[in-house]
């Protein structure tokens, strides 16, 4: 019978320099990946593979809102803070231009950051929006997966506030400035803590959505691999029984072209109807790959072209006796057990000594069970078929989670057993 290889076989291809060659199901789109470690959804859609943007935008906006908004509060402070001098600009600019790098190294960005803004702090220039920057900051942080330095920070950043406003205020500027009140102490752990509970929230969503992307990649693969099976499929079976009978009457026509041009007229016109129906029969296929969703133009083949098939093989020159009689199936399932009983009499007519093949249909429990049997030997020749015929078999009814046992019977011959679940309908 039908020996299953591996999918090394093919004809080569055809190579260019400077070409490279790609394979996959028409109107796909393959990326080709360097060995950089990546997988799953980075392979698929490739943003994990690049590297973040400048935010350059978001940066200069940020930058220029502290500049302007600290050159207002310094104003309402007036008398209050130490008026803002060159240093003081620098540290607001160093404050807000540092966010720059927020993508690509978040964690020394977060801790510059609050570096900044503790010596701003420490000098005694005036509050104001420069407190932003160390929140976009530990965002950042947080949202990239650096969640603990993003916390040390913020700890770093409170601790220091502490010992300027308690500890070190009567040798900081402004002079004559008094320890402040530790409800607003609280007011900026509670402002820290909150800081760090939304950006917690927001790493947490983001990482939900890369999950839910990576998922639909991963069904998107499995869509396209189970689509390019069936088709692979669907090509196997029409092809090697198509060539296989035309394989055997390009024989019987070369064996009588001389001594019986009739029988030999007879062999080449099966060789012409059966090639017509095979090209039929992959246009179909093909039709489904050009039009993906659109119906079939020709209804699948069932159960009811069994006689068809009969006549097929007796133009191959082999008998098959039929017992029983079809009953109605699902579509699926009727396409699955004539792809299967044709598959079955393909393989008895390439490699069994047999002319003589029984296909037994019979119906029971919510099964359909299909036998075919031939009383060999096994020639062991081949009608250049692709040799997955078996284990196209055994996929259209795992398929269908149906079971197919093939191999030799006990008393010479092969046997192909197959057991497809089918729903209750009434029998044709």
């Amino acid at each position: 019978m039908d020996e299953q290889r591996g999918p090394g076989g093919g004809p080569p291809g055809r190579w260019r320099p400077g070409r490279s060659l790609r394979h996959g199901p028409p109107g796909g789109i393959r990326r080709v990946h360097e060995d950089n470690g990546t997988s799953g959804a980075a392979a698929t859609d490739g943003s994990e593979n690049r590297r973040p943007r400048w935010p350059w935008r978001s940066t200069v906006l940020l930058t220029v809102f502290v500049l302007v908004g600290s050159g207002f509060v310094e104003h309402a402070q007036e008398g209050e803070r130490v008026a803002l001098d060159p240093l003081g600009q620098v540290l607001l600019f160093l404050a807000g231009a540092v966010l720059l790098w927020r993508g690509r190294h978040p964690v020394p960005v977060v801790f510059g950051t609050v570096a900044a803004v503790l010596l701003y702090d420490g000098a005694g220039y005036p509050y104001g929006p420069v407190f932003l920057t160390v929140a976009v900051a530990c965002f950042s942080a947080v949202v990239s997966g650096h969640r603990h330095a993003a916390w040390a920070a913020m700890g770093t950043f409170w601790a220091g506030h502490v010992l300027i406003a308690h500890v070190l205020y009567g040798w900081l500027p402004p002079s004559g400035d008094r320890a402040r009140s530790w409800n607003q102490e609280i007011v900026i752990a509670t402002w820290a803590v909150a800081l760090v509970a939304v950006s917690e929230l927001a790493r947490a969503r983001r990482e939900q959505w890369a999950r839910e992307r990576a998922e639909r990649a991963r069904a998107a693969r499995r869509r396209a691999d189970e689509e390019r099976l069936r088709i692979a499929r669907e090509l196997h079976d029409v092809l090697a029984h198509s060539i296989s009978v035309i394989n055997v009457q390009a024989g019987v026509g070369l064996a009588l072209l001389d001594s019986d041009p009739e029988q030999a007229r007879s062999a080449l016109t099966t060789i012409k109807a059966k090639s017509k129906e095979a090209l039929g029969e992959v246009r179909q296929v093909l039709d489904t790959l050009r039009a993906p969703g659109a119906a079939p133009r020709a209804p699948a083949p069932g159960l009811d072209r069994l006689p068809e098939l009969v006549e097929q093989a007796a133009s191959a020159g082999l008998t098959v006796t039929v017992e029983g009689e079809p009953p109605r199936l699902p579509p699926g399932a009727d396409l699955a057990a004539f792809r299967i009983v044709q598959e079955a009499l393909t393989n008895v007519v390439r490699h069994s000594g047999s002319r003589e093949a029984r296909v037994r249909i019979e119906r029971g429990g919510g099964r359909l069970r299909l036998r075919v049997d031939d009383d060999g030997p096994a020639t062991g020749a081949d009608a250049g078929g692709s040799g997955n015929g078996l284990a196209g078999m055994r996929e259209r009814a795992a398929a269908l989670d149906g079971t197919i046992e093939a191999g030799p019977r006990p008393d010479g011959g092969f046997r192909v057993l197959a057991v497809l679940p089918i729903e209750a309908e009434e029998d044709r």
